[in-house]
């Protein structure tokens, strides 16, 4: 079940790798790296801009992969990526 974004987290803006092109990361970005969108703040600079990347959209908040904090987020994600590399 979808659940609001944590403030401060960006687990999903780091952990996973992006392979479409992001405003300023034509070739997307690693698993690991933060997105040039992300604000000082934690924040997607694109959130409302139809040029962020399906896959953001796509990716919704959830009790299971947010957890109790942004480490525990980091973590799931991380271990995703990791579960689906090629």
């Amino acid at each position: 079940m979808p659940i609001s974004c944590r403030p401060a987290c960006a687990a999903c803006c780091i952990a996973p790798s992006i392979t479409s092109p992001i405003p300023g990361m034509p070739d997307g970005k690693p698993a690991g790296v933060p997105c040039i969108q992300l604000t000082d703040d934690l924040r997607c600079a694109i959130f409302t801009d139809p040029a962020r990347p399906a896959v953001c959209g796509g990716l919704q908040a959830e009790a299971a992969m947010c957890g109790a904090d942004r480490r525990h987020a980091l973590a799931w994600l991380t271990e995703l990526e990791r579960a689906t590399a090629p």
